[in-house]
């Protein structure tokens, strides 16, 4: 693909599924990448099998929801590459349950992650783009940030949230003329570790169903990355809904 050799890209929620995906499929095009997660044993293998195969790639232990690890890994991406050209804000949870399981502590944890996550990795990036009149906010919603779905209203307002978010960042940074593009990514069943976070046992059971009959591979949404990252510097694509084709949702 063109226009992604050379660029510099922060991935977070880096190190499995989507992030994972998108980092190996970045560095295959010559994309110089930029690894985010809490795990540092992932990150630095998946660090290590991209400069095997001859990319570029650099990791930092972080924790989304604070907002110096954000800044911590753009201050990294320069220090390493003297640039930022995009951040691909993937970091989520999907602890879903009804509202009346009462879950308020995964109620909690999806908003820090799943919002002030996103916020906090656009506030570290956000000047630099802005300095330099250019650069690339993409994000994971979901198609729950498309529709509600029952057992899962706080992942859905999270998600709901992140495409407000996206949109209004959009036609601020055009009508600022800052030549900042976003993509905003909904998936359906994709394979990742979200389902393993689900505590309470009825949800888990009947999303642990859903994904063993549709998922699809992390790949489909990395290659979607890679064709928001690859249009031209004037052209903004800026949402992406990708799910199973024989998945009904």
């Amino acid at each position: 693909m063109q226009n992604i050799a050379n660029k510099v890209v922060i991935i977070t929620g880096a190190s499995s599924g989507i992030g994972e995906a998108t980092a190996y499929k970045l560095a295959r095009e010559g994309a110089k990448i930029v690894l985010g997660a809490r795990r540092e044993d992932k990150l630095k293998a998946i660090a290590d099998q991209i400069k095997a195969a001859g990319g570029e790639a650099v990791y930092r232990v972080t924790d989304v929801v604070k907002p110096e690890d954000n800044a911590a890994l753009v201050a990294l991406a320069k220090e390493a590459f003297g640039k930022v050209d995009a951040i691909f804000l993937n970091a989520g949870l999907m602890p879903s349950s009804p509202l009346s399981a009462l879950e308020t502590a995964n109620w909690n944890a999806m908003i820090d992650v799943n919002i002030k996550g996103v916020l906090n990795g656009i506030a570290a990036v956000l000047p630099e783009f802005n300095s330099q009149k250019s650069g690339h906010i993409i994000t994971t919603s979901s198609v729950a940030g498309l529709k509600a779905y029952p057992g899962a209203a706080v992942y859905c307002g999270t998600k709901w949230a992140v495409r407000a978010i996206m949109e209004s960042l959009r036609m601020e940074s055009a009508q600022a003329g800052t030549h900042i593009r976003t993509a905003t990514i909904y998936p359906a069943a994709v394979q990742s570790e979200l389902v393993s976070h689900i505590t309470d046992e009825g949800a888990s059971k009947g999303y642990r169903e859903l994904y063993d009959n549709y998922e699809i591979p992390a790949e489909r949404i990395a290659n979607v990355v890679a064709f928001a990252i690859s249009q031209p510097d004037d052209t903004n694509v800026s949402e992406f809904t990708v799910g199973p084709t024989t998945q009904p949702w």
